[in-house]
């Protein structure tokens, strides 16, 4: 058997916590000394004390630990419980990633405020390109929307092409549109250049998208999770040079290598003289 104090060490937890699982119930000696009070315990208990520093990293309250470990919870269980949890945290941290993400630029479009861009943007038209698309609708123009909608759309775009034997001929081209219910959805058009005939069936849209007259267009380097900057920066200059927007930027994808933050993707707002 071990004191208390060896058993914390062996199981890389503090005495005091070891008192207190013994109090709650989640983890008793298996012999106390009447005469002195000390504490005992056999190196059999480590996996019991494993699973309650599992479950209780994972977020499990300690009613809930007591609870699932009092239920002889197997082993496989006890396995899918952790990995469905880890799963939850994992989702968690991700979302809690973009939203500094999006802080992060915020902040770099505040601290740009007053700088007016010059060189940056540049005015021209757009020719009509064939793209091949599939569309679904986002619950918002946020960022926090329209990426989890688009990223699966490209991806299912590419693998449909792929079984009808269509090649990419050409970038990427996001564009969108106000849902016509009017309660701020977008739809959100995943499009990509393509040398293939028309077509509207149920694996995807082939179809010419329409030239744009005069367009207003930046350049942002970077992943699309950064890009508010450049859009904010877009706005700017349209408002302060005489222009008005007449439609939501598309994102034109120039390079896309496999690491994000090395995109580069031109966005062209439809603009017409104020």
């Amino acid at each position: 058997m071990f004191t208390i104090g060896d058993f914390a060490r062996h199981g890389r937890v503090s005495v005091r916590m070891l008192r207190h699982y013994d109090a709650t119930g989640l983890l008793r000696p298996v012999h106390v000394d009447p005469a002195t009070g000390y504490r005992h315990y056999t190196a059999h208990q480590l996996a019991r004390l494993n699973r309650v520093i599992a479950l209780k990293e994972l977020g499990f309250t300690l009613q809930q630990v007591q609870k699932i470990l009092d239920e002889l919870v197997s082993t496989e269980e006890l396995r899918g419980m952790l990995r469905l949890r880890r799963a939850e945290l994992e989702a968690t941290v991700a979302a809690a990633a973009g939203r500094l993400v999006q802080v992060e630029a915020r902040l770099r479009s505040i601290e740009s405020e007053g700088h007016m861009p010059t060189n940056d943007v540049v005015i021209k038209s757009i020719p009509a390109m064939r793209v091949a698309e599939l569309t679904a609708t986002a619950a918002s123009f946020e960022p926090e929307a329209v990426g989890p909608v688009i990223g699966p759309l490209y991806d299912e775009l590419f693998r449909r092409l792929d079984a009808a034997g269509i090649a990419a001929a050409g970038p990427g081209v996001a564009h969108y549109e106000d849902a016509p219910e009017g309660d701020g959805r977008v739809i959100v058009h995943a499009a990509v250049q393509v040398a293939a005939p028309l077509r509207e069936d149920g694996a995807f849209r082939v179809f010419d998208l329409p030239p744009v007259d005069r367009a207003a267009t930046i350049v942002h380097r970077g992943s699309m999770d950064t890009v508010l900057p450049a859009a904010q920066a877009l706005a700017r200059w349209i408002d302060g040079n005489g222009y008005r927007a007449t439609g939501l930027p598309r994102e034109v994808n120039l390079e896309c290598p496999d690491d994000r933050d090395d995109w580069v993707t031109e966005l062209q707002a439809p603009v017409t003289a104020a």
